[in-house]
């Protein structure tokens, strides 16, 4: 990971202190803090109406804090004793649906948001950043004219013009085809990291928040529920939302002794906060499961395939389990196979305390 991001916030561009926003008895956002340091793509993540939209539009200036304090390099910019406009701030903002004017080139849709700069300069800052995402040979075309993909660049290319100090950006690719979406994701993600942008991206998509972010940041009511790596929020989540959140998992219920969660299949030594004798939930990844019909020290029955491509899930009814496990192979099992044989992982289980 980049030094700048695992840096201590002392030299951050901007900081959250216990951000709130309420309308009516609905706390949208309920005591945020963060501070991200620069250059650092941000990910904001979680189901819809959790706060990340509100969160944007406080940073933006669109929406005011009801408490808190936002500082933009060590200026406040929204609290208790200050407002700045949101002309004023110097942040990008790329929306969902671009929000490009369709009475305008892209040229035109760029130079708008550097009005206050000399028309000269203006020009050659327009036909710059149209160049950088590579648009520059359709300059001249509407937005009618040009792909979603197109468009989103246009858009890009508007939003970092002014050389902003922050990009905001609001779901940016989810109106695009999934593969269309992941080659304009990668290459916009190359461009920023080239540029040195520091980003606050909102997406509702576990993988691409993932993927995207030097850090992630998992909402859920308004609340921060877990920030950190991919790796971190994936691999080590500190909750069972968390958990649930990035992946489906099989839930096997157990309790907690000796370090590990005794289950009616194994017990699973695992990392855990419970105290010994707590009811708990041991979490199996479907990946993590091994299948096969000759070896492993549990048997079960096929009750349900489905072909993936690479990967097939199977759905196996083992004794002592009252729902079946789900299981993701790359096994190419006979088509006609009934009973098989498991083998669980080992350090790879997660536990919560039983809800």
């Amino acid at each position: 990971m980049d030094a700048r991001v695992a840096s201590k916030p002392a030299n951050a561009v901007l900081k959250l202190n216990n951000i709130s926003r309420r309308f009516g008895i609905t706390d949208a956002l309920r005591d945020v803090s963060l501070a991200i340091v620069p250059g650092e793509i941000i990910c904001l993540v979680g189901q819809s109406g959790c706060g990340k939209s509100s969160l944007l539009r406080i940073i933006a200036g669109v929406d005011t804090p009801d408490s808190g304090v936002l500082m933009l390099k060590d200026e406040e910019i929204a609290g208790p004793s200050r407002f700045v406009e949101p002309e004023a701030r110097n942040i990008g903002f790329v929306f969902q649906d671009y929000a490009l004017f369709p009475h305008l080139t892209a040229e035109q849709n760029v130079l708008f948001g550097l009005k206050g700069m000399p028309k000269k300069q203006a020009r050659e800052r327009a036909a710059e950043m149209i160049d950088r995402v590579g648009l520059y040979p359709l300059m001249k075309r509407y937005p009618h004219m040009l792909s979603g993909g197109e468009q989103q660049r246009v858009a890009l290319a508007r939003a970092l013009a002014p050389n902003p100090s922050i990009l905001l950006m609001d779901e940016p690719f989810s109106s695009l085809d999934r593969g269309l979406r992941e080659k304009v994701r990668d290459e916009t993600l190359a461009l920023l990291r080239a540029l040195g942008t520091t980003v606050i991206m909102v997406t509702h998509d576990p993988e691409e928040a993932l993927s995207a972010g030097d850090r992630v940041v998992l909402m859920r009511k308004g609340e921060i529920v877990q920030t950190g790596t991919g790796y971190d929020l994936h691999d080590r989540p500190n909750c069972p939302y968390a958990a649930d959140f990035f992946c489906a998992f099989n839930k096997v219920p157990g309790i907690f002794r000796s370090g590990g969660i005794r289950t009616p299949i194994g017990t699973f030594a695992c990392e855990s906060i419970l105290a010994e004798g707590d009811a708990a939930v041991a979490y199996i990844r479907p990946q993590a499961i091994s299948v096969a019909q000759d070896k492993g020290n549990i048997s079960g029955r096929i009750k349900g395939r489905l072909f993936l491509g690479e990967v097939e899930q199977l759905t196996v009814q083992v004794d002592g389990l009252s729902e079946p496990l789900v299981i993701r192979t790359m096994a190419r099992l006979p088509a006609d196979a009934d009973a098989v044989r498991l083998t669980m992982p080992e350090g790879r289980v997660l536990a919560f305390e039983a809800q």
